[in-house]
């Protein structure tokens, strides 16, 4: 059951894989210049690619989300929150909840979707990670909603995911502290299927996928449709945009800016 590429995109690749009448498609993210990091226009590839496999006349029996250049995700690209800052609040506002579609829109696939978080994956990456259906990290990956260190309150949907992931206490921890956890870690919550080594995640996340292509895709289809608590969720994406709408223009938010091209930690003062 090899592989066949099927597109490549400027930031992202996509590979198909033989499966019980059907198919697995893998979308890898690919931009190796900042770490896989979300820049606007791989969020509109991306969704480019979902609404091209929705479209599809035979679904695949599950899609795969993983990363090239040995680490899933580092988050929102740096120029892309750095342009955040020069806008205005309504202008934020807007944009924010348009980037959460661009990746949130795997939620939207009939297809059960697979996160092979292979390795680090910070603030958006983890949260395009706690998005999937089912997820295999990493032993020795680093993953961290980094949000609160950067001055901007947590986005891509992870303040209704990691509590409902994790429970209201551990998943509130996460996102107030921004605290590192590793693929263990993630094994031991029951977030992970499972963990591995960071060069076998992907390999297994597939083997996964290929089994669970023995089920019967109406079915899975159908169990995907009434998992979530979709009004819920979209609830916490607008109160999300508008909070990071009000981060992005703030005094704290510049300090993180400036830290980072002095590379230092920045100093908060709440204004």
């Amino acid at each position: 059951m090899s592989p066949s590429n099927l597109n490549k995109y400027e930031f992202l690749e996509i590979e198909s894989t033989p499966a019980r009448n059907g198919e697995i498609v893998s979308i890898f993210l690919n931009n190796p210049e900042s770490r896989n990091s979300m820049t606007w226009k791989m969020g509109e590839e991306f969704q480019t690619e979902i609404n091209r496999i929705s479209k599809l006349k035979i679904l695949p029996r599950a899609v795969i989300i993983s990363g090239r250049n040995d680490v899933f995700c580092a988050g929102g690209d740096l120029n892309l929150l750095r342009s955040f800052s020069e806008k205005t609040f309504s202008q934020n506002k807007r944009d924010m909840r348009k980037f959460y579609s661009f990746f949130l829109s795997i939620r939207n696939l009939q297809s059960p979707v697979i996160g092979a978080l292979n390795g680090h994956a910070i603030g958006a990456g983890l949260s395009l990670g706690f998005a999937c259906d089912l997820r295999f990290f990493a032993l020795e990956g680093k993953y961290s909603f980094n949000f609160v260190r950067l001055g901007i309150h947590p986005g891509m949907g992870s303040s209704f995911l990691a509590p409902e992931l994790l429970g209201k206490s551990l998943g509130s921890r996460l996102l107030f502290t921004g605290e590192t956890f590793n693929g263990e870690d993630a094994k031991n919550w029951g977030l992970a299927v499972t963990s591995v080594p960071k060069n076998e995640v992907y390999a297994k996340a597939l083997e996964f996928a290929i089994y669970m292509a023995d089920g019967a895709p109406l079915a899975l289809q159908e169990l995907k449709k009434n998992l979530y608590q979709w009004k819920s969720l979209d609830k916490a994406l607008k109160k999300e945009a508008a909070s990071q709408a009000r981060n992005f223009i703030s005094d704290d938010f510049r300090e993180t800016l400036t830290s980072v091209v002095e590379k230092r930690s920045p100093i908060f003062l709440g204004k």
